[in-house]
């Protein structure tokens, strides 16, 4: 019994001694990028992630990929509360890949937002709450998942998407566009920013619109849309006559409604 007391103080104490050495061997990994930094979210979300790698370990993909496909099948079904708690198990096995929490909110946003509002079996009102549920569903999960990815342009631009054409909500879809183009998004992303600023009824909207468009008219680089939107704001804003630009507005094609800015 002594001997064994003996051996557990030696790999205690050898288990302190290394303890700086492992430290500093992790910070360095991680100010390579060959390390990524513990998340920081609350203590129930951090016993649950730690349950998950501590049961699954390296395993984590596969299961990953096991319960997406599982989803996929629930989807055929249209079993969207199913669908809903297996994306909820995938993004939380791989919380860094981006297309899971896109698939997951697409299905939210559009698939299970678009068959309530057009059920038959329901009445107008619960189709319309049903729908506004599941489209406000699918922001809380990109949002979820930017708390995971904030510098990943994809995610912000869906996002913009939705309070584009779900939420309507003009503002936050021009905020979310601009931090996708602020990070890395592809540059029609900046364009589209402004022209969602455009339609919003926020003032300070509007001006970061208009700076955004006249900056690339001057450069040259306007089209339809843009020529659109920038009139739009200098009479919003109310530009003197003398420093709005000369182009003619142009003419849309049809009157239904617009699915989404136009370039």
């Amino acid at each position: 019994m002594k001997r064994e007391f003996q051996a557990i103080a030696v790999l205690l104490v050898f288990g302190v001694a290394k303890l700086p050495l492992e430290q500093k061997i992790t910070q360095d990994l991680r100010q390579q990028k060959m390390l990524e930094e513990p998340i920081r979210l609350g203590v129930g979300e951090n016993l649950g992630q730690a349950g998950i790698a501590a049961s699954l370990g390296g395993l984590r993909g596969l299961a990953a990929c096991m319960f997406q496909l599982r989803a996929h099948v629930e989807f055929t079904h249209v079993n969207w509360a199913k669908v809903d708690s297996l994306y909820k198990l995938v993004t939380r096995l791989q919380p860094r890949n981006f297309r899971y929490w896109e698939e997951a909110s697409w299905h939210m946003a559009y698939n299970a937002a678009s068959y309530y509002l057009y059920s038959e079996d329901l009445k107008p009102a619960l189709r319309g709450q049903f729908y506004h549920d599941h489209v406000m569903r699918g922001v809380a999960i990109l949002e979820e998942g930017l708390r995971f990815l904030p510098d990943h342009p994809r995610l912000w631009e869906k996002l913009a998407e939705i309070h584009l054409r779900r939420t309507y909500d003009f503002k936050k879809a021009g905020d979310a566009y601009w931090n996708s183009f602020q990070h890395g998004g592809l540059n029609y992303t900046e364009r589209f920013a402004a022209y969602a600023y455009a339609q919003s009824n926020d003032p300070e909207s509007w001006s970061k619109g208009y700076a955004v468009l006249k900056r690339l008219h001057d450069a040259n680089k306007s089209t339809p849309g843009l020529i659109e939107h920038l009139k739009l704001l200098e009479q919003n804003l109310h530009i003197p006559a003398e420093q709005r630009i000369p182009d003619a507005a142009p003419l849309r094609r049809g009157s239904g409604a617009q699915t989404g800015p136009q370039r």
